[in-house]
């Protein structure tokens, strides 16, 4: 249910709630994501009260549980992952149940439907389902095919929608099969594929930023922009992923999603309307305009790096080829910077920087605006030149700002220019409830709303780009490529292309 309220200032907002009740079911309910960013998403929703109509949770996992087992290990996951106070505990755990479910086999799926339409009928869901794959990627394609043969991906009186985490795939084939095995039960609109960093305030704000102000869209284009840059850097290592981030790299793990979604935001052209397949239109229409890799010329658009052991934030942490999980002769990279261009009118011979690494100095996600410099100094005479140029940076985490630099003159006397930075911290004046990116993300599925979430042909497009990269970049003959960079630095030199 939607609806509009007025603010202080006479504009408008459309909230949003979930008026259709519905089952939701954890595959993965006994691991980490559940405990620490799903069930803690969906304890908050429904402490907000925002899943208001009637629904219940079935964790479906391979251990061996009852429900009251179940429901004591996501008590302590709220302990201590949870943002809200457990005052409603003993009622939300009513709606907690467990089955054991063994991803690659039927039967236990044919058991769990049955189970579904039992608490269907006590708990009245109406045969609404959420299928939420909180498992590692191998298990996506067994899921979603056992599902479908259990009769889960039905929509007969109701609706069913399956969500899947990124990687979608290590590469176009892979991905393609992973879609192709999605659409053996589920069609193209009951598919949620979730990409966490579209749920944060300051990435939706790019477009109300972009399309909702007259004075920056007329000079978004490469008549008044120099360059973008993209950083996500982490201060984190590999932590609990070790395991699977060696078999994927930074650039699988990153650029073929986080970073390809923030560079569409920066580049699309404005949708007729906000509707979310409008939306999604027009980041495929950048993704279909990126200009083909020079894999013959890497060494001018990317620079891949590894950390080594160094100190963050004071103390002394190892080498990536020292961390647990990890093989001591890994060549797999941590940090990329890749300098791309796309290629259309808005947007011809401008460099996107795109820059993602582990261990860095700080942890750090923002655009960068990079505008041309004036065309012709009148105060060349006194001044010089050059003038710096004006910059606009739309800070994503950990602070969520806008920051514009201009010039001025500095007071006194003399005529010289110094920077001048406008500030608007994007939470102050601000004191209502805020939702995180996961309990986004879980309440757009319950709404049915795909503006957040990958589509299909994104994600093709995105990995008929990469995948020649990869290839390149996983020959032996490439392995020079990779650079080595102390934790606790910006990453290796240079850490981008000029441009």
């Amino acid at each position: 249910m939607s609806g509009f309220f007025a603010d202080p200032d006479g504009g408008a907002c459309r909230t949003d709630h979930p008026d259709r009740p519905c089952a939701i079911v954890i595959f993965g309910a006994t691991g980490d994501l559940t405990a620490r960013k799903v069930l803690p998403a969906l304890h908050t929703l429904h402490s907000n009260g925002k899943l208001s109509a009637p629904f219940f949770i079935v964790g479906a996992s391979r251990s061996k549980l009852n429900n009251e087992d179940f429901r004591q290990r996501m008590r302590s996951a709220l302990e201590e992952h949870g943002s809200s106070p457990l005052d409603n505990w003993e009622e939300f755990a009513r709606r907690l149940h467990y089955r054991r479910v063994l991803f690659d086999d039927p039967e236990t799926f044919r058991s769990l439907a049955d189970t579904i339409d039992q608490l269907d009928k006590t708990h009245g869901t109406q045969g609404n389902k959420m299928l939420y794959c909180a498992v590692p990627p191998t298990a996506y394609e067994n899921i979603a095919r056992n599902a479908g043969m259990a009769g889960l991906a039905r929509q007969e009186g109701g609706f069913s929608r399956i969500v899947v985490e990124k990687p979608f795939g290590r590469d176009l084939g892979t991905a393609q099969q992973l879609d192709a095995t999605l659409m053996e039960h589920f069609s193209e609109e009951q598919i949620y594929r979730i990409d966490h960093y579209l749920a944060k305030e300051t990435v939706q704000n790019v477009l109300m930023l972009r399309f909702a102000n007259a004075m920056f869209e007329p000079l978004w284009n490469r008549q008044y922009i120099e360059s973008v840059h993209i950083t996500a850097a982490e201060s984190l290592g590999v932590e609990h992923r070790a395991g699977y981030y060696d078999r994927t790299g930074v650039l699988r793990d990153m650029f073929q999603n986080h970073m390809m979604q923030l560079l569409s935001l920066c580049a699309m052209e404005p949708p007729s309307l906000y509707h979310a397949e409008r939306i999604r239109d027009e980041k495929t229409k950048v993704y279909r305009a990126l200009k083909p890799f020079p894999t013959d010329n890497l060494g001018e658009h990317l620079t891949l790096g590894q950390y080594t052991s160094g100190m963050v934030d004071g103390r002394h942490v190892p080498s990536y080829v020292d961390e647990p999980g990890v093989a001591p002769d890994s060549d797999t990279p941590t940090f990329a910077a890749m300098k791309i261009f796309i290629d259309n009118w808005r947007w011809q011979g401008v460099p996107f920087h795109m820059v993602s690494g582990k261990r860095m100095a700080a942890k750090r996600t923002e655009i960068e605006v990079r505008f041309k410099e004036v065309p012709c100094s009148m105060f060349r005479n006194i001044l010089g030149e050059h003038i710096t140029a004006n910059r606009l940076i739309l800070g994503i985490q950990p602070q969520e700002c806008v920051t514009l630099t201009f010039q001025a003159k500095l007071p006194g006397a003399g005529m010289c220019l110094r920077n001048v930075t406008m500030n608007f911290d994007y939470n102050e004046g601000y004191a209502g409830p805020t939702l995180d990116a996961y309990e986004k993300v879980v309440l757009d599925v319950l709404l049915g709303d795909h503006t957040l979430f990958w589509r299909q042909d994104g994600v093709d497009l995105c990995w008929g780009f990469l995948t020649p990269v990869l290839m390149e970049c996983d020959c032996p003959e490439r392995k020079s490529l990779l650079r080595l960079y102390k934790a606790g630095t910006d990453g290796p030199d240079p850490i981008r292309c000029n441009g």
